[in-house]
């Protein structure tokens, strides 16, 4: 064989003569003419694919030598091989255009690795590394020789300081990756500069520069992260630092940061008591190089203060703004605020986007979610919307309960009329939540909930749809089933269902589990005499085909059910949970007198792992300081409505929640898709659970119990783990299969709760924490990985994303190549059509749509047990029919779930995009086995269907709150 570098030549493609083998047009009736080559010197020529052949050919003959490669074989496989890479080309301009030398030598190396022919496929891609850095070599080589550039500082033209530049280079590229490397990062920015550019302008070329390398070695993020970090500084302070001068200077400015924003009417002055130079000493600048990119950049956007749109926080002075926020009551406020900061700014935990956004302003509106009940009258309703434009106005995420409202068609007494029922009301809210918007600062948000049994359900169903009357459509707002379990039941037996008007029973509202069963049956044989009018009884089973099919289709209303939220309510004496939130983690009490309030945060669970598990006494630490901070939250935060005061004050919730889950798995080496996994969401939740309850009766001990306490499930001895018990009572064994294992003392927190009490009436809930895992680098939530390389969208730009775990992987097994990056990219972050990645790690890191989606109602119901809230639970389901959407969703009403959350499904064409040779999408299961190719995008297809169904017609693109829709952050 002869060497690659002894014929390196031969591997580019140039201008040669013609081969005697013939290239056919493909057959796309466009002319070859049509098309020409953009090569790298700018120079526009005619595409020839006889020029692919030669280099094709040439490639052969660098591996094989003469002899091998002049075989009549070798040139029909060639031929072959141009031909595909013609058609690939084609078929991405299939009106003509112009290719890049670069695109034309990709699909080569494309169609290289995909027919097997490994060893040319890596000889050519070597071939074109080694030349990318000669090339880059002669580039900053020439620029070194070129004229001078110029740049513009504060006005004043001066000579560009290159050395000044290249150190600043190397320097966010020391510590990383022995491939992270500052000169290609140096050659980019050269050439994207010109004579008399703006100094700011360098800085941002060489980010840009940077950022571009992140597909192809991950630690390049970092890099990046640093080069925006050095553009922040000189921002925030007004002149050029280098890094480790940034360093050196924030203990000076620190308090002249708290000074300018209290000056500036930003902060509260109650910030200047503090003993600033004791905070500025606490700060830990370097842990500003944990930053990824995408988390630096997002904070820098959007949660940074700023005059006058000139940044005056850096990113530890931040934290340290948030902890002092939530320190301002404390007796040592100093001591606290930097217990607070070390949480924070170690990403051992994150407070949530509205926290983040407000503690230490002048108006700390700093919760995350509220939920109202709607009455039936006229007064009420608007008031309601009022209370929804107010709330969304300073706050967070809404979630409404509009059950009470009469249905179309019942009788107005006072009018002597008939009602329009919900829907036109809907119209309003909807609307309301896009004028109201935080002044732009977000979109509004707010899911509505409506009770099975109400007469306007099925109108309610299609909300969301694209068709009909637009005037009884709700485009921009959430919607919600709340289902109660008897429903459920009479769908398992295929039973029939009865609809009402809710002012004609009007009890059903507040009540669940075998009251209201007993009284929905007295109704319904009242309605069999015809004594209930208007009422509609329909199968039991059609109505569930419905509300699947309207899911499938539009993504809404989500699944979610009353009596589980309710009969394992710890509060449930007193009052109803009558809906959850915009995000489905949250469910608290809701009345006329209440609107029900949370404020949330998250766990980091990668950065509480320790020799293959969960370390339980960093957990503590951690899990103590957060209901802390959350706590206080409660007694400093602005009310927009005077019963969200009352209501918060009263009960004292609080939503701890976990982030980072499918990182930990990949540190532990564990499927997502798996029974360890199953059993790791168990016993992860149990720790995180068991550490919040002790926390909040320690702080109950300390602070006092909240004032609701007496006659709650906590004050019987009830633990959340217990309830599983009563949910079986009520709703009958036969309809609650849910694992009852524990491995921690719970009767010793039992008698500590009976002693001191608890301090907060809930205490967890798993919100989807989109943002703040972006700013700490994770997994969101709960969430499987989208893709291994994927590009992620907020309002900061787009990101490139990947995996770092699997690069180090495929890097240790020789695999992580330039064709390697294509692959992903060709197949949406998937490994499971590549064949050269072995088994084991198509299994491990196995994306969203390749997960059975048992599997995430399995480790969601192992959480379940354990939390005294619910979860933002998100179905991934690639080839979703209606059989298995029905098995799905009623397999997580028998595990006793009490909420979900989106429905994500894939379209037909990124399936046959994806699916090839032995890949299936939804593939993993516990044995072993071949996972499989996903879409990154999940779409909501256009189809009814019943549940024996199959729906198969082509996506529609939908937004998705939180992970898909860069506005939402209601809950994060």
């Amino acid at each position: 064989m002869q060497s690659v570098h002894g014929t390196a030549p031969a591997l580019a493609l140039r201008t040669h003569a013609t081969p005697s083998h013939h290239i056919e047009n493909p057959g796309t009736g466009i002319a070859l003419t049509s098309y020409q080559i953009i090569r790298r010197n700018g120079a526009v020529v005619a595409f020839e694919p006889s020029k692919i052949a030669v280099a094709m050919m040439k490639a052969f003959l660098a591996v094989h030598g003469t002899q091998g490669a002049a075989s009549a074989s070798v040139r029909e496989v060639v031929d072959g091989l141009t031909q595909i890479v013609v058609r690939a080309l084609m078929r991405s301009r299939p009106g003509g255009g112009t290719f890049h030398i670069e695109d034309v030598q990709d699909q080569v190396e494309l169609g290289l690795m995909r027919s097997g022919h490994h060893e040319v496929a890596r000889a050519y891609v070597l071939y074109r590394e080694r030349r990318a850095q000669e090339r880059a070599q002669q580039k900053t080589e020439a620029a070194a020789q070129a004229p001078l550039l110029h740049v513009l500082d504060k006005g004043e033209r001066v000579a560009l300081d290159l050395a000044g530049l290249k150190a600043l280079i190397d320097q966010a590229c020391a510590n990383l990756s022995p491939d992270v490397k500052g000169d290609p990062i140096m050659a980019e920015t050269l050439r994207n500069l010109y004579d008399g550019v703006p100094v700011e302008e360098v800085y941002k070329a060489a980010i840009l520069a940077a950022r571009t390398l992140i597909e192809k070695e991950p630690d390049y993020t970092y890099a990046t992260a640093r080069l925006l970090l050095h553009s922040i500084a000189k921002e925030t302070l007004g002149e050029t630092v280098s890094l480790t001068q940034l360093g050196e200077r924030y203990a000076e400015y620190f308090p002249q940061f708290i000074k300018k924003g209290i000056e500036g009417d930003l902060l509260d002055e109650r910030l200047a008591q503090f003993d600033l130079a004791r905070l500025g000493a606490a700060l830990k600048p370097e842990r500003d190089l944990q930053f990824d990119y995408l988390g630096l950049q997002t904070l820098y956007d959007r949660y940074f203060l700023h005059l006058r749109k000139t940044r005056i926080e850096l990113p530890q002075a931040f934290f340290m703004r948030v902890a002092m926020g939530l320190s301002l009551n404390e007796i040592d406020r100093e001591a606290r605020a930097i217990e607070f900061y070390e949480t924070l700014s170690s990403f051992d935990f994150m407070s949530s986007t509205p926290t983040l956004f407000n503690s230490g302003t002048l108006r700390s509106q700093l919760s995350s979610c509220y939920l109202t009940t709607v009455p039936d009258d006229l007064d009420g309703i608007y008031e309601s919307i009022k209370e929804n434009a107010l709330l969304s106005k300073f706050a967070g995420g809404l979630g409404n309960d509009w059950t009470r409202v009469r249905a179309l068609g019942s009788h107005i007494k006072g009018t002597n009329g008939e009602s329009q029922g919900v829907v036109p009301f809907l119209k309003v809210v909807n609307d309301t939540a896009v004028a109201v918007n935080q002044g732009g600062k977000r979109k509004g948000a707010v899911c509505t909930y409506l009770e099975t049994w109400h007469l306007d359900i099925e109108e309610f169903l299609e909300l969301r749809k694209n068709t009909g009357d637009d005037r009884r459509r709700t485009h921009d707002m959430n919607t919600a089933n709340w289902i109660p379990d008897l429903f459920m039941r009479r769908v398992m037996e295929k039973g029939e269902w009865t609809l009402f008007s809710p002012s004609d029973v009007p009890d059903l509202h507040d009540k669940f589990g075998t009251e209201f069963e007993k009284a929905y049956t007295a109704y319904e044989e009242r309605a069999r005499r015809g004594e209930i009018q208007p009422s509609k009884t329909l199968a039991a089973n059609d109505l569930w085909r419905k509300m699947l099919s309207m899911l499938f289709e539009t993504g809404h209303p989500w699944i979610t059910f009353k009596d589980a939220c309710n009969v394992r309510s710890p509060q449930q004496h007193a009052g109803v949970v009558h809906s959850s939130n915009l995000c489905t983690e949250i469910t608290l009490n809701t009345s006329d007198t209440e609107t029900a309030v949370c404020n949330l945060g998250s766990v980091n669970l990668l950065r509480h792992l320790k020799d293959g598990g969960i370390d339980h006494a960093k957990l503590q630490r951690t899990v103590t300081t957060a209901m802390r901070m959350l706590d206080n939250v409660i007694d400093i935060n602005y009310y927009a409505v005077k019963k969200a005061r009352d209501s918060n004050l009263r009960h004292r919730p609080v939503g701890l929640g976990i982030m980072g889950f499918q990182d930990a798995l990949y540190e532990m080496r564990i499927p997502y898709g798996s029974p360890e996994a199953v059993a790791f969401a168990d016993q992860s939740m149990e720790a995180v659970c068991y550490q919040a309850y002790w926390a909040s009766t320690d702080l109950a001990a300390e602070r006092g119990r909240y004032s609701s306490y007496r006659g709650s499930l906590w004050d019987k001895g009830i633990l959340p783990f217990d309830t599983i018990d009563l949910l079986a009572q009520a709703r009958g064994t036969n309809y609650v299969e849910v694992d009852r294992s524990s491995t921690l003392d719970w009767d010793a927190l039992r008698r500590k709760i009976a002693q001191d009490g608890m301090r907060n009436s809930n205490c967890v809930a798993i919100a989807p924490t989109a943002t703040i895992s972006n700013i700490v680098g994770v997994d969101a939530s709960i969430e499987p990985c989208f893709g291994n390389l994927s590009v992620k969208s907020n309002l900061s730009g787009e990101f490139t994303i990947i995996n770092h775990n699997l690069v180090k992987d495929l890097k240790r097994l020789g695999l992580w190549d330039d064709v390697m990056v294509m692959d992903l990219k060709h197949f949406d972050g998937s490994l499971a059509p590549i064949d050269r990645v072995p088994d084991g790690i198509k299994q491990l890191y196995a994306t969203a749509f390749e997960i059975e989606p048992q599997w995430l109602v399995e480790a969601a119901a192992r959480r379940q047990k354990w939390i005294d809230q619910a979860q933002s639970l998100n179905i991934y389901m690639a080839g979703a029919s209606g059989k298995k959407l029905d098995e799905t969703y009623k397999l997580a009403w028998l595990r006793g779930l009490k909420t979900t959350y989106y429905l994500r499904t894939t379209s037909a064409t990124h399936a046959e995009k994806s699916t090839v040779q032995s890949g299936r999408l939804n593939a993993v299961s516990s044995g072993a086995g071949s996972s499989t190719a996903t879409s990154m995008k999940p779409a909501a297809n256009t189809a009814q269907a019943s549940p024996t169904e199959s729906f198969d017609t082509p996506a529609t693109d939908i937004k998705f709150c939180a992970i898909d829709d860069p506005g939402c952050e209601a809950c994060q």
